[in-house]
């Protein structure tokens, strides 16, 4: 199935949580809203064959709304068909349902991300850093992050 075909089974399944669909360079990336990310996950895997999470990761766009955008780039082993799928994320809020469920992939890309941005995914098995020391303060790949790290710099964002 190809990238426009899935989209528009997407756009018919979820019509209202569709936010933006971007075709540029010969990739498709959908933005969706985080409410429903575990079913359009499980759409895309059992309806449109995408089978494989290849990465999950996070964007921090600093003083704009949503702050965060978590990514899901994903692909159809039988096809050899990628697809992109964006969910933005408040600050105050920096939270979205894991899809650890749907994809086994997703348990330690879910762990990378809270440990260096600090967005909690909700119902994961096992949330705890994974590539930090467990006493550390704060998430180092966030833009607000001191530089020279929170020991030599005070840390304006939250400490959780």
């Amino acid at each position: 199935m190809s990238d426009l075909a899935i989209v528009e089974k997407l756009k018919a399944k979820f019509s209202s949580e569709i936010l933006d669909v971007v075709e540029f360079r010969g990739e498709t990336t959908v933005t969706v809203n985080k409410e429903n990310i575990v079913d359009i996950c499980t759409f895309m895997r059992d309806s449109g064959g995408y089978n494989l999470l290849c990465d999950l990761c996070s964007v921090d766009y600093l003083g704009q709304a949503p702050r965060y955008m978590v990514v899901y780039n994903l692909y159809n082993i039988t096809t050899k068909e990628r697809i992109r799928l964006k969910a933005p994320v408040e600050e105050q809020d920096a939270q979205i349902a894991t899809v650890s469920t749907v994809w086994g992939t997703a348990n330690w890309m879910e762990r990378e991300c809270w440990d260096l941005m600090g967005i909690t995914f909700v119902g994961h098995p096992d949330p705890r850093r994974i590539l930090m020391p467990a006493d550390w303060v704060g998430h180092p790949l966030r833009k607000d992050y001191p530089v020279q790290g929170p020991d030599r710099e005070p840390y304006q964002g939250r400490l959780s």
